[in-house]
């Protein structure tokens, strides 16, 4: 069922329809903070709470765990329950995890903490992005609303490197407390502005046995990809666990098949330009966290600068996102998803080969500034379009589901190529620790961030071939309607609507 405020005056947007977009994309930034700010102030907490190396990463994997392995549960429950109410008690609980967080004096429980964070993030993310997709009238509507909300995702994940590296010189318990205040004013706020939505009505019951096996399959795989660089990808363990999780996926796969209530419709993966969007969401976030990794490691290991100024190092991408969050939806409207992601994907090989150059003596302006500039530009095409592309084309009742699958796309490919970049730079340490042979490491790292992003880039070529005469997007066997659509445009209306389908149709794709 669509909100009261569903489908806003062409134009014009009103106080509350601003209202709701800011809480939405509040609850976004802090989710993206809370991903990126915590990384400078590890140091500090492993020193205050007395934590091993080994210890110490899981402050960012139990995040990472919480988050990555119950997206899909969290984006169908929004469908389920409602979105309003499952995003105000998951921002409810974001909270006061991170009240929690900043007053522990003990690892585990600063770790149980983040984790908490993690999971309440994934029912915020699909349920908030879920809402703005059934608020907003497929097209130029929804365009700038999503392109104003990715972007307050990408600014927070910038942002996060600067104020934590100004809150760390203080207290690294600031940067924990932080996003409490702040949650709990958009908390107050979505009370009030937040519209209602009903829980849907004969959905033929809850998949129980795929939440479970959907859930434990991305716990799992997480899992198995943060532990696998400590423990090694050849070991027992890492293969057993690999094996395990293809166990999970194909009885989950099996069940949603039979499910009259599945977790995901299958039938949404016939869609070339909506498995265009998930592999590209993978390469697109892998890339820049691989990337993000190994330049702090360089500028901070190598270099020796400050938190603070390696923060300030990143600032110009960050600021490049936020200045184009007004322009990014009209692009959109002209050019179409599909062009959009090639031109940033492009942008971001540029800018990652660029930065293979760098030595022990770098110029800022001339080696460091044009690559920031360049994966600035980037994300503020590619993030944005991303989003748009996944959720057009989908029925209002399976937004939750589209969104969930999205934000596991992000966080899985963030956590799979990660765990790659740092498994290659150990691999190719030549046993030397003069600082040439570091940077020589990180340099072959580069080169698997770089070749991640080209990878990015031919998988989204498909969607720029010429698309013929009243060609549309179909998912198949469901008894929602259908809706036709392309990556990034709408019909003359916005939405068109047919017939509900009753047996398989093959998709038109660009």
């Amino acid at each position: 069922m669509t909100s009261p405020l569903t489908h806003p005056a062409p134009g014009r947007w009103t106080p509350r329809l601003w209202g709701t977009l800011l809480v939405l994309c509040a609850a976004m930034f802090l989710d993206a903070l809370d991903v990126s700010m915590v990384g400078v102030a590890l140091p500090s907490i492993g020193s205050e709470l007395d934590l091993s190396t080994s210890t110490l990463q899981w402050v960012v994997s139990g995040y990472i765990l919480g988050y990555g392995g119950l997206l899909l549960l969290g984006g169908r429950t929004a469908d389920l329950l409602g979105r309003r109410q499952v995003f105000l008690v998951a921002l409810a609980v974001f909270a006061l995890a991170s009240l929690l967080g900043g007053l522990v004096d003990s690892g585990p429980l600063l770790i149980a903490s983040r984790f908490i964070k993690g999971l309440s993030a994934a029912f915020t993310a699909p349920a908030g992005l879920s809402i703005i997709t059934t608020t907003f009238a497929e097209g130029p509507l929804r365009n700038r609303a999503l392109s104003i909300y990715t972007t307050c995702a990408a600014t927070g994940f910038s942002m996060g490197l600067v104020l934590s590296g100004l809150l760390t010189e203080a207290s690294w318990r600031l940067t924990m407390l932080l996003p409490a205040p702040v949650a709990v004013v958009a908390l107050l706020a979505g009370l009030r502005l937040i519209p209602r939505s009903e829980r849907e009505k004969d959905h033929g019951g809850y998949d129980i046995p795929g939440a479970v096996l959907g859930t434990a399959s991305m716990l799992l795989l997480v899992f198995t990809v943060v532990q696998a660089p400590t423990v090694g990808w050849g070991s027992a363990r890492t293969l057993l666990s690999f094996l395990a999780v293809a166990v999970l996926l194909t009885v989950f796969t099996g069940v949603e098949r039979r499910s009259p209530s599945p977790l995901i419709r299958l039938g949404v993966l016939r869609s070339g330009s909506q498995i265009r969007a998930q592999l590209g969401a993978m390469a697109f976030f892998g890339s820049y966290v691989g990337f993000q990794f190994l330049v702090t490691l360089y500028m901070q290991s190598l270099l020796g600068w400050s938190a603070l100024h390696t923060a300030l190092a990143f600032l110009p991408a960050g600021a490049l996102v936020a200045l184009s969050s007004t322009k990014v939806g009209a692009v959109v409207d002209r050019f179409g998803t599909p062009r959009l992601i090639a031109a940033g994907f492009a942008l971001m090989v540029t800018g990652y080969a660029l930065f293979l150059r760098v030595d022990l003596d770098p110029v800022y302006a001339t080696l460091v500034l044009p690559t920031m500039l360049l994966i600035g530009a980037a994300c503020a095409l590619v993030f944005p379009s991303l989003n748009i592309q996944a959720t057009n084309g989908v029925d209002d009742r399976e937004q939750g589901m589209v969104s969930g699958l999205l934000n596991t796309s992000i966080q899985v490919g963030g956590a799979l190529f990660l765990a790659v970049v740092t498994a290659v730079v150990t691999a190719s340490s030549s046993g030397g620790s003069s600082p040439q042979d570091v940077l020589d490491s990180y340099r072959t790292g580069l080169v698997v961030v770089t070749g991640i992003a080209l990878a990015g880039l031919l998988i989204t070529l498909p969607g720029l071939r010429t698309r013929r005469p009243r060609e549309s997007v179909v998912v198949a066997r469901s008894g929602l309607p259908s809706v036709s659509g392309h990556d990034g445009q709408a019909g003359p209306a916005g939405r068109t609507t047919a017939e509900p389908m009753t047996e398989p149709v093959a998709v038109h794709d660009r």
